[in-house]
């Protein structure tokens, strides 16, 4: 690829390419490949000018290398970077205000002011007809504020204050659409760049394969506590199915062959193949814009709190017009007041700053799905951890098989067929373990069942088989120790977690799993108690010296073991009952009923998927520090959006006092409530943790 080096200075690069103007997608290949570089900061590209400017940090020969190496053809972008990039989206609405600008000089300076009298007046009826619709609607909202300012503007016979203020609507509309569809599209681009995998079933055979690999009339083999991919009808099985994504149903409803299943509901028990029906509409982007703009769901209170103090001020604005004039008796004064108001500031600053609070998270690997959670976490005092996989690390490994007769090999082998179904660390564990000793395996179980929170139960060659919890195979299925072999039971190693497996109700071996807690996870508690975190409980299903031994090393002040799902959920319903706030987080299938009921449900990215479905918040597996990063995040929200009030508040305040004065004249005081207006939702869009 051809170039020139414009401009430089150290760590930085003004590069021209040798065309006269990228498209869109040559402007983002471009983009990506930049940033790919493990030594480039930061890079901007200029699809018009076809320029791009590279913040680096090392060696500008080898970005300059780097640079020789790229071609259009031969760069290798994900086709979500592409589908979702916003580029275009800029491009339009900056064309869109510059016509604005353009179009309105012209008109100053060549129309006569006849003509720009008959423009105005047209161009008011729009904004009249709003004022009046919402005034038969019953409500006395912002509508109403600008069409009584435009009319009385005309009235007075002020064409060019009518036309400014036209104008400055036309202006503050455009800009607030084109902020908030693009707060959007780069939330949701950030979210939706890991492709997800499906089980395609093909010729027999069960093939992990990109969700984009998949087509209609395929069909997909759908694993419970799995998301259901696509629209599709079943083929085979029957389970039962959380629709609340869609219908906001709590309850699980039953589906089976020949029924209808939708993209984004989870399957919470059972198995379903599904004939693709529905590719369109389902993919990950989509699904999170639609989330985003869910605001009805997702407001925080703040917002909420905001749009209601907007419409409630509108009456009092008019009321201060009302008296303004009857205290002056001069129209000038009174229409200063009506220009200003503090609903359009009110309306946008806040729902962009959450907006951008959640993009921020995002960058830290925090998936946020609505403001209400980051002022729950904000609020919490509470915070309740699941042990595995969630307090200790997200990669078990099996250390020993411990036979009871039968061959270790052979039931680590059984064992890996059964759990490879189960999206679990334990499960996992068992698998890897497997493929390491080479231990390669068919299907040759029956329909596996899940129990939650206990373990599996299959059948193989006529005879029952279940792996899982002491409580489990002892209790519930009450299998019993071969003969002889009590004294190889009791010698069981302590420090190591176990799964049980029996055949017709004997044990015949115990996996021995080492789950080594996070190094981080002491200095993570100790941090959420230093951003207001009050008590910090772990709950697990492990046995009670386990769990005692955990709890003392990271450093929590209360735990509970051998907990079943219901428990979890009871203790955190408790919780609230009592006025606490509470988080909890977690990674698998026997978490989701706590997810549910916390104020904020958080789940850890590499857990089950109905975790991730139903939690609210989602973070990156590897690193336990962000939910300190979340926290403080939250907090630092909260801070800002009680800024922005006060500054609204007294911004505006000052304003209409100017105003009513006759320091300033109402077009002045158009002039300045919209650009604060502009001025505070940009300063909302700043990342708060830099």
């Amino acid at each position: 690829m051809k170039y020139e080096i414009k401009h430089e200075i150290r760590g930085r690069l003004r590069v021209h390419f040798k065309q006269n103007r990228m498209t869109y997608e040559e402007a983002d290949r471009l983009h990506y490949y930049l940033q790919k570089h493990p030594g480039i900061l930061n890079a901007k590209v200029y699809e018009r000018t076809a320029d791009a400017v590279i913040l680096f940090d090392g060696s500008r020969d080898e970005v300059a290398e780097y640079l020789n190496d790229f071609s259009y053809e031969n760069s290798d972008v994900p086709k979500e970077v592409l589908e979702t990039s916003n580029r275009r989206l800029s491009s339009e609405y900056q064309d869109k205000l510059l016509r604005k600008i353009f179009f309105r000089a012209v008109r100053r300076i060549l129309l006569p002011y006849q003509a720009r009298v008959v423009f105005v007046c047209f161009k008011a009826v729009k904004y009249v007809m709003e004022g009046v619709r919402c005034l038969k609607a019953g409500k006395i909202e912002v509508p109403v504020l600008d069409a009584a300012a435009i009319t009385t503007s005309i009235v007075r016979g002020n064409i060019k204050t009518a036309g400014s203020i036209m104008f400055l609507l036309g202006i503050g509309e455009l800009l607030e659409d084109w902020t908030h569809k693009k707060s959007v599209s780069d939330l949701a681009r950030s979210m939706s760049l890991n492709t997800d995998k499906v089980w395609l079933c093909k010729d027999g055979m069960q093939m992990l394969v990109p969700s984009d690999e998949v087509d209609p009339e395929d069909t997909v083999v759908v694993h419970m506590g799995n998301v259901i991919p696509f629209d599709g009808i079943i083929s085979q099985g029957e389970a039962m199915v959380n629709q609340s994504a869609m219908t906001g149903e709590p309850l699980s409803v039953k589906k089976e062959k020949g029924g209808y299943v939708y993209a984004g509901t989870v399957l919470q028990e059972g198995e379903l193949h599904i004939i693709v029906k529905e590719i369109k509409g389902s993919t990950r982007f989509e699904k999170i814009v639609e989330m985003i703009e869910d605001t009805d769901k997702l407001k925080s209170a703040s917002e909420s709190r905001a749009e209601h103090i907007a419409d409630k001020l509108v009456p009092y604005t008019l009321l201060g017009t009302a008296a303004a004039w009857l205290i002056t008796r001069n129209a000038a004064k009174a229409l200063a007041v009506l220009m200003v108001d503090f609903s359009c500031a009110l309306k946008l600053a806040v729902p962009v700053s959450v907006l951008s609070a959640i993009r921020e998270g995002n960058e830290h690997g925090i998936m946020i799905k609505g403001g209400k959670y980051m002022e729950a976490v904000a609020d919490a005092d509470t915070i309740v951890f699941d042990k595995t996989g969630t307090l200790t690390k997200a990669v078990p490994s099996v250390k020993s098989i411990v036979g009871f007769g039968e061959s270790s090999e052979e039931m680590l082998r059984i064992a890996a067929c059964l759990e490879e179904h189960f999206p679990h660390s334990m499960a996992r564990a068992v698998v890897d373990a497997a493929k390491a000793r080479r231990l390669e395996h068919e299907e040759m179980h029956s329909k596996v069942k899940y129990i939650v929170a206990h373990g599996i139960a299959s059948e193989i060659e006529g005879k029952k088989v279940i792996i899982g919890s002491r409580h489990f195979v002892f209790e519930d299925e009450k299998c019993r120790i071969p003969e002889g072999k009590e004294e190889v039971f009791d010698s069981l190693p302590s420090e190591y977690s176990h799964l049980y497996m029996a055949v017709d109700g004997i044990l015949t071996a115990v996996i021995c799993v080492e789950d080594p807690i996070r190094e981080e996870a002491a200095d993570v508690i100790a941090a959420l108690k230093e951003e207001g975190i009050k008590k910090v409980v772990m709950m697990t299903g492990d046995s009670e010296r386990a769990a005692a031994a955990i709890a003392k090393r990271v450093g929590v002040d209360e735990y509970y073991f051998e907990v079943l799902p219901e428990d979890k959920a009871e203790y955190i319903q408790k919780e609230k009952a009592g006025g606490g706030k509470v988080i909890m987080i977690g990674d698998g299938i026997n978490d989701s009923p706590a997810l549910s009921a916390a104020d904020a449900g958080i789940a850890v990215s590499s857990g089950a998927e109905i975790a991730r479905e139903i939690s609210d918040i989602t973070i990156d597996s590897d690193d336990l520090y962000s939910l300190v990063v979340l926290k403080k995040l939250s907090r630092m929200l909260m801070e800002r959006i009680d800024k922005d009030y006060k500054a609204i508040v007294g911004i505006n305040t000052a304003l209409i006092g100017a105003g009513v004065s006759g320091i300033i004249p109402p077009t002045a005081s158009a002039w300045m409530h919209n650009g604060s207006t502009l001025g505070i939702t940009l300063m909302s869009m700043r990342d708060l943790l830099s």
